[in-house]
């Protein structure tokens, strides 16, 4: 860590170790979706861009955990990350993942009021200073994010994902928690920083949080139409 940013070189290289991966896995996966594609890589880039901005007050921290933990895990999941793999890996290691997503910790970590739980318990720190940019703190924010957005609206296989229904009442639930912690944060600001995060989470949350909801419909549609 720099101080400057929420990461200094480790972060920003394995978020484009990652895309680079992606992307040359998807070259060799005849008709890949070049849609899905664009949207792993465009998750990647909001990923760097919210690790290497400038994080010195608690607005730029907040900015960046929108970034990171609620905007770019949509365009990562939205590619479809894990069927990618299984159509790369050999048949028996395909399997063996498969039977690995569906194993009894797995179901409990890919179960919504667990995705749910992680997000929002991790709220609180973004209001204590020295863990904003501590990298175990960053590291939670980023992977309950995707772990969320999967659940949530991803494409990929999911162990016993609920119906479309439910899922939206656990995303419903995220976003109010997401105004009462932006609400509370507002109410308790010492000065013009801490006030100008609040409303920021309050706004641009909102903001993610639809464009999971609308990730979900549009979804739901889309299977229904290639099963017309």
């Amino acid at each position: 860590m720099t101080g400057h940013s929420l990461s200094g070189g480790t972060g920003p290289l394995l978020v484009l170790l990652l895309a680079l991966a992606y992307e040359l896995s998807a070259l060799h996966v005849a008709g890949w979706s070049r849609w899905r594609a664009a949207s792993f890589q465009a998750g990647c880039l909001v990923l760097l861009v919210g690790l290497t901005l400038p994080a010195h007050t608690m607005t730029e921290h907040m900015r960046a955990h929108l970034l990171i933990a609620m905007v770019a895990p949509i365009g990562l999941v939205l590619g479809a990350p894990v069927t990618l793999l299984l159509r790369t890996l050999a048949a028996p290691t395909a399997r063996r993942l498969t039977r690995l997503l569906r194993c009894g910790p797995a179901r409990f970590a890919a179960h919504p009021a667990t995705a749910l739980l992680l997000v929002v318990g991790g709220l609180p720190l973004l209001t204590v200073p020295a863990a904003h940019a501590h990298p175990l703190v960053v590291t939670h924010f980023v992977l309950s994010g995707c772990l969320f957005a999967w659940v949530i609206a991803g494409p990929d296989p999911a162990p016993h994902r609920p119906a479309v229904p439910v899922r939206l009442i656990y995303l419903g639930v995220a976003i109010a928690a997401h105004a009462v912690f932006s609400q509370v944060l507002f109410a308790t600001a010492t000065g013009t920083d801490q006030r100008t995060a609040a409303t920021l989470m309050y706004y641009g949350g909102d903001l993610a949080e639809l464009l999971l909801a609308f990730a979900v419909v549009q979804s739901r549609t889309a299977r229904r139409v290639s099963m017309a």
